[in-house]
Parts: C-alpha cells; structure tokens; sequence
C-alpha cells in the first residue's frame, strides 16, 4: 500500500465510513477506492480533489 493511499484509507476510517460510502460520495466505483488505498493505482488529481472533499478536508492534507 503507497502512502498515498494509507492516508485516504487512514482519513477514511477516522471519519467512521466504509469504502463504499467513501466511493459513492467522492462519484468513484468502491473497487477502484480499494484500488487507490491499496495502491494499485494513482488518482488522478480530479479524483483525489473529490476524495478529499468527500472526506471534508483540503486536498493539501492527503498529498
């Protein structure tokens, strides 16, 4: 698992949501969420910018 994707997993248990609520909120399939946390593949900056606001927090913050 890449940093990266650590941290959205990271922020998203802190916020008590599983990775399907994280998914439908940010507009992205729960499988490729599972991809990006355990880095299989790398967001674009659009999907990150919309997994961070989903998460309620700057995108600064997950990079």
């Amino acid at each position: 698992m890449d940093s990266l994707g650590r941290k959205i997993r990271s922020e998203r248990l802190i916020k008590g949501l599983k990775q399907f609520e994280l998914a439908k909120r940010a507009g992205i399939s729960n499988t490729y969420l599972s991809d990006i946390e355990t880095g299989r593949t790398t967001p674009s900056l659009r999907t990150l910018n919309r997994l961070a606001k989903a998460l309620d927090l700057d995108m600064k913050r997950l990079m």
